[in-house]
């Protein structure tokens, strides 16, 4: 391996790595603290006046409980917006070092890494297939980790609830749904938060092997972070 290039790749995409787990796992803390805040409210119940918005345009003054949980919301928004851009900028780095690695072309496009998740039914295995690839075309004839498949079904579970990072509907409508059920809620939460720590494990294993790969040595890569 050309000492220049190994120089060249091995800084960003350790700091990538390392940017992508950190605010993978802060934003599971918001997800954490949200379900935390939603059993809070189901346990307090839901205020005679009704809930926040009643309709017509018509909203009642907030409780101070509601008032925080308006806040962790906003927190976790934030959280999850810089958790996907450093996720996206590590995945499109480890996608590009991985072809300059093994000299091919990558299996999907790079609009693919944006795009991918947002165009239907593609939205559903493109973003897997592109961090299996670039494991696989890095670390050719070892199994894909066991962290990606697991992050990817948990995931899909979010999605597949419709609460989970991509939820449409606004605070005040989840507050409601806190006090009247909240047990679809707390199973998407946990299906985030476990996306959250299982991607976090996923990029860990397809950094290091990438790492492992530009050192030139394999056994760099922990055992455990590389699946059964």
């Amino acid at each position: 391996m050309n000492d220049q290039i190994a120089q060249s790749l091995f800084r960003p995409t350790r700091s990538a790595g390392r940017m992508a787990v950190g605010t993978l796992l802060l934003a599971g803390l918001g997800y954490l603290l949200r379900a935390v805040w939603e059993i809070r409210l189901a346990a307090a119940g839901e205020p005679a006046s009704g809930p926040p918005d009643q309709g017509e345009g018509v909203h009642r003054p907030l409780t101070a409980l509601e008032d925080s949980y308006h806040f962790v919301a906003t927190v976790t928004g934030v959280l999850t917006a810089v958790c996907a851009i450093c996720f996206l900028a590590w995945l499109r780095r480890v996608r590009e070092n991985a072809a300059d690695l093994s000299g091919c072309p990558p299996k999907y496009s790079g609009l693919w890494v944006y795009l991918g998740w947002i165009v239907p039914v593609v939205n559903l295995w493109f973003p897997r297939g592109i961090v299996a690839d670039a494991f696989r075309t890095t670390a050719p004839g070892r199994r894909l980790p066991a962290s990606v498949s697991i992050w990817w079904a948990l995931w899909l579970t979010s999605l597949v609830t419709g609460i989970g990072l991509i939820y449409s509907a606004s605070t005040d409508e989840i507050i409601a749904r806190a006090y009247s059920s909240i047990w679809p809620l707390l199973a998407s939460d946990a299906a985030t938060i476990g996306a959250a720590a299982a991607g976090a494990l996923a990029v860990r294993a397809v950094t290091s092997a990438q790492l492992a790969c530009l050192a030139g040595d394999e056994a760099a890569t922990p055992p455990e972070w590389a699946g059964a």
